[in-house]
């Protein structure tokens, strides 16, 4: 139905996630290329398009560095839009335009963490915005974990959030990563262990936030009818879209309007509808998911969860394997590791290729993928090639 249905994702790969790394995230980056590369069965010269969200690589890991250091021939395109996970999901989007309009045939999507290593971690990155630092920080809006816990009172205000509802999708998130090789945190979680982790900013507590890590992840993009040469089977990207709020991302904490709506309840209708596909069809969900309430927020506004009851999907056991919905099969930021959503792009392609052996979704077949980046949203729909 959508031009989105001509290109594939053909090649995935991570490098060992850990605290704090000896190797610069430029050169992770390129260790996740070169296995994505490996996967697909291509030479990393034949790269000719590269495609990253817009708010920390291009200049912490420029394009054209990556390019140089896995030997491309020619570079192209380079494209980058939308922040952190939302960019990294809509990544097939720009790399759809790049291979129709003729401007690239191998596009590379990559992601970098550096945040276990750099000073600061995450918190230099609200620091580093004049108007948080002017406007937000002075009264106390510092860090993301109180902002998003901002948006959980709000919720809880008006639906109700219990801690039982929260170690359920904690816990959720990290049986499927004790099913996952590679996932940070493997250990079998209990709602005595949810509760004896320390309070971060009420009502959440250190498992309600997500990792904080080194490592890095890519994935690469071609045409259908090149993807069927290569060595793994293809996965089709059926539907993109990406949305934006009006909002800015040093205004939207404190100044939007709707505290409980993110551009979901966008880019997740129109996903769909160009891959042709209800929301019953979907068998496997990878949901951004930064904090808790980011992923029950998220659960609803796509129409996957009725509004206010996103956590009934964790409470009732639907987002386990054999589930109605699963959720997060490889443990997503809670669990495996935090890679703003390109480790969701890797983990539906892998469902999607049956390779997931012991938390593999049977007969998955179709994987919805969203990213979230305030105050942007992406969300990608996958499919087998029929």
């Amino acid at each position: 139905m959508s031009a989105a249905q001509d290109i594939a994702i053909v090649g995935v790969g991570e490098t060992e996630f850990v605290r704090k790394s000896p190797d610069h995230v430029g050169s992770l980056v390129v260790q996740a290329a070169r296995a994505a590369c490996e996967d697909a069965g291509i030479d990393p010269s034949e790269i000719n398009g590269f495609v990253t969200e817009s708010s920390s690589m291009p200049g912490l890991v420029p394009p054209d560095e990556v390019a140089a250091a896995l030997g491309v021939k020619e570079r192209c395109f380079t494209g980058a839009a939308l922040i952190g996970g939302a960019g990294v999901v809509g990544a097939p989007g720009l790399a759809r335009l790049a291979i129709e309009s003729g401007h690239a045939s191998m596009v590379l999507s990559y992601f970098g963490a550096d945040f276990g290593s750099s000073p600061g971690g995450p918190y230099a990155f609200p620091a580093a915005v004049q108007t948080k630092r002017s406007l937000e920080i002075p009264v106390g809006w510092y860090g993301q974990p109180l902002l998003f816990a901002a948006m959980a009172q709000r919720y809880a205000y008006e639906f109700g959030l219990t801690a039982e509802q929260q170690a359920a999708v904690v816990i959720s998130n990290r049986d499927h990563a004790s099913r996952t090789p590679g996932a940070m945190k493997r250990d079998p979680l209990t709602f005595e262990d949810y509760l004896a982790s320390p309070m971060i900013a009420e009502p959440f507590r250190a498992l309600d936030c997500s990792l904080i890590n080194d490592g890095a992840t890519a994935f690469l993009m071609t045409t259908r009818e090149r993807a069927r040469d290569l060595r793994r089977s293809p996965v089709l990207v059926a539907g993109v879209s990406s949305a934006s709020y009006p909002t800015t991302q040093s205004s939207y904490f404190s100044q939007k309007s709707d505290y409980l709506r993110t551009p979901a309840v966008l880019t997740g209708e129109s996903a769909l509808a160009q891959a042709g596909v209800r929301r019953e069809d979907i068998d496997v969900a990878e949901i951004y998911d930064c904090f808790t309430i980011s992923l029950l927020l998220q659960l609803e506004d796509l129409g996957l969860a009725e509004r206010g009851h996103g956590a009934d999907l964790f409470t009732s056991g639907s987002t386990g394997i054999g589930g109605s919905l699963p959720v997060n099969t490889h443990g997503g930021l809670l669990s495996h590791a935090y890679t703003v959503g390109a480790s969701h792009v890797v983990e539906g392609v892998r469902q999607l290729r049956g390779e997931r052996g012991d938390n593999q979704v049977e007969g998955a077949e179709v994987a919805l993928v969203a990213g979230l980046g305030v105050p942007d949203h992406a969300t990608v729909v996958l499919t087998v090639d029929r």
